[in-house]
């Protein structure tokens, strides 16, 4: 009897899928929490010393924090091909999926013990908790080819996108009730880190008593040597992009857009508040709307693609974004000119929090762009190495462009250094140009229907 005529078998394969739905929902409260919203500001305003003399004091905060990230990204980089082999080669995934998820909980249940001042213990604890998240990441998305049928998977994917959106917004409303960032609330604050862990652990156990290991392929050996296999599969797949040039060009357009995500992600409310002075209330509204605009954001630009292709999707959305950086940068000049015209009284700070929907329906839109145009570019029997060597760079340009954006805020204002997230946008947009779709998809055909 097949799975769709049993009940049984449908019921148990459904509580599979929400139990794996649930790790997107448990993990959300490590990166809007730790990394986007509340204690990134903790770490740039209270952790490392300002200082009080220069006309920006949380700069080194910010560098700092920009480097940590950075550093795990690495680490993940380092780790990734040898974390795919085991993966794909082992029936050990919720093991090692096991393994990231505590290692994560551990590491930020210990951020309780960093006090202001104790910079390198923050810098190792968040770097250490990040690594552990994203490896987790890949470990969690390595179940979805065994979840339902290829057709089905998408939708899938998509439950868990929009399951994790009610866990990013459920874990900053429990973190937000800790009060004012200060050092006169620090006793408070530093059981964000604490918070954090414990929704994470109990958020996630239906994902390990649901999900299933799944079993090892047939006549694939016990006894791997998974640093061979990683290294091995690296080169192998960067041979076999090679013959894709369309594709080759994309990712390299894509670098550029990944670094300038990985900037807005850790930095969007850091800016906010050190740049525009916005207070409790404006992040709060800001967080609602960012992630309400995001999931549009990708419904709205998929319907899109449907009638005008990826690449012109995708490059739409830089258009968004590179307009939603001009607004950032003079939302000072544009408050003044929208109160002039409309005869309204709007703070900056509420401005920036509308501007910021902008920045939220880009999140969600080009994440979802990208992935079409690496889906079609693939052929169906290189996928899934072309989809992991497109994570791996995702990491490599997130290490990359906060590194830079780290050092470069060092030099110049925190405002102008933002400037760097727009250059890579229109570096991004600039170099799709040259990408032809028609070509690429007709590229991954004729590899496929090969003999």
């Amino acid at each position: 009897m097949s799975q769709d005529k049993n009940p049984e078998a449908k019921k148990k394969k459904n509580r599979e899928i929400f139990g794996w739905c649930m790790f997107d929902f448990a993990n959300s409260s490590y990166t809007t929490v730790i990394i986007s919203v509340v204690y990134c500001e903790i770490f740039t305003n209270l952790i490392v010393p300002s200082d009080p003399s220069s006309g920006d004091p949380f700069q080194y905060g910010r560098s700092v924090w920009a480097w940590a990230l950075a550093a795990s990204y690495v680490f993940v980089v380092l780790t990734g091909p040898i974390f795919g082999a085991i993966s794909d080669y082992s029936s050990k995934k919720k093991f090692f999926l096991f393994l990231s998820y505590i290692g994560c909980i551990i590491a930020t249940f210990l951020l309780y013990y960093v006090e202001p001042g104790m910079v390198w213990l923050g810098f190792v604890l968040v770097a250490i908790s990040n690594f552990f998240f994203a490896s987790g990441e890949n470990f969690a998305s390595s179940f979805l080819p065994f979840l339902g049928a290829k057709e089905d998977l998408g939708k899938i994917s998509g439950y868990a996108w929009g399951i994790g959106y009610f866990g990013g917004i459920g874990s900053v409303y429990i973190a937000s009730k800790l009060g004012a960032i200060s050092l006169d609330n620090f006793e408070n604050l530093k059981l964000v880190g604490p918070y954090t862990a414990i929704f994470f652990l109990i958020a996630a156990i239906p994902t390990f008593l649901f999900l299933k290991e799944p079993h090892l392929p047939l006549g694939v050996s016990q006894s791997l040597n998974y640093f061979k296999i990683g290294k091995d599969r690296v080169v192998q797949t960067l041979k076999d992009a090679s013959n894709f040039k369309d594709l080759m060009i994309y990712l390299v357009s894509l670098f550029f857009t990944m670094a300038a995500l990985a900037i807005v992600i850790s930095f969007a409310f850091i800016y906010g508040s050190h740049e525009i002075h916005i207070e409790s209330e404006h992040k709060e509204a800001m967080f609602i709307f960012i992630q309400i605009f995001a999931a549009v954001g990708a419904l709205a630009f998929g319907v899109i693609q449907d009638s005008i292709g990826a690449k012109k999707t995708f490059n739409l959305t830089l258009v968004l974004w590179l307009l939603t950086c001009g607004l950032i940068y003079y939302v000072h000049d544009i408050t003044i000119l929208i109160n002039s015209v409309l005869g309204k009284n709007w703070t900056v700070q509420w401005v920036f929090v509308f501007i910021s929907s902008l920045a939220g329906m880009g999140l969600g839109s080009t994440q979802s762009a990208s992935r079409a145009l690496v889906g079609i570019f693939s052929p169906e029997s290189k996928s899934g190495e072309f989809f992991g060597m497109w994570g791996l760079s995702g990491k490599i340009a997130g290490a990359a462009g906060l590194f830079l954006f780290g050092y470069i805020q060092t030099l110049v204002t925190l405002r102008n250094a933002f400037l760097v997230v727009a250059f890579f946008y229109f570096l991004s947009l600039l170099i799709n140009l040259f990408v032809n779709e028609e070509r690429g998809v007709k590229a991954a055909q004729a590899f496929q229907e090969k003999p």
